[in-house]
């Protein structure tokens, strides 16, 4: 009878290990390994590269553009500049609209320039509020510290004409405070 005990034991024993290593095993197995978050990113990442591709060579034209506006004083072509990099703004899409944004800003600030350049003041204000909606509130700055938007808001007339210290309270370059309100004296005497 111990005999029969002992060989009950021993494969109750084995087969409480075999049980214990079949479900060890099946826990560390439950799925098969997925691979496609890697390939996902892979994919979003390579969509994005090639978007910026895209928009780089566009806005490389559109600098040639303001390179010959600038050589040659020719409004029409500060224009055509301007609504290339529109374009080129447009056709980047909304997946992609969180990357390089510094360097989207310069140009799209460049629009706001062109199109007051060129004559289109209604365009330079659109453009003007465009930029400030889709770069929630980022600023450029000059190389003397002045504010891209608040000195395109004084030279497009988007301050208020009635205010007293229309310019005081801007971050605007001194000469051209000094320039605006010479002229504004001027139109009033």
């Amino acid at each position: 009878m111990s005999a029969f005990i002992k060989t009950t034991s021993k494969r109750l024993t084995f087969g409480a290990v075999l049980l214990g290593a079949t479900l060890g095993l099946s826990a560390c197995v439950t799925q098969p390994p997925s691979f496609g978050s890697g390939i996902d990113f892979r994919e979003a990442r390579y969509n994005e590269i090639s978007a910026m591709r895209t928009y780089r060579e566009c806005r490389d034209h559109a600098l040639e553009l303001d390179r010959e506006a600038q050589t040659n004083h020719d409004p029409a072509k500060y224009l055509a500049s301007a609504r290339m990099i529109e374009k080129c703004e447009s056709d980047l899409g909304p997946d992609v609209a969180g990357i390089a944004t510094d360097e989207r800003m310069r140009a799209y600030a460049l629009t706001v320039q062109n199109h007051l350049k060129g004559g289109d003041v209604e365009g330079a204000r659109e453009n003007l509020d465009k930029f400030a909606a889709n770069f929630d509130g980022q600023d450029l700055y000059f190389a003397d510290g002045s504010s891209f938007i608040q000195t395109m808001e004084v030279l497009l007339g988007k301050r208020g004409a009635g205010s007293i210290g229309r310019y005081s309270d801007a971050n605007v370059n001194n000469d051209l405070k000094s320039e605006l309100r010479r002229v504004r004296y001027w139109e009033r005497n």
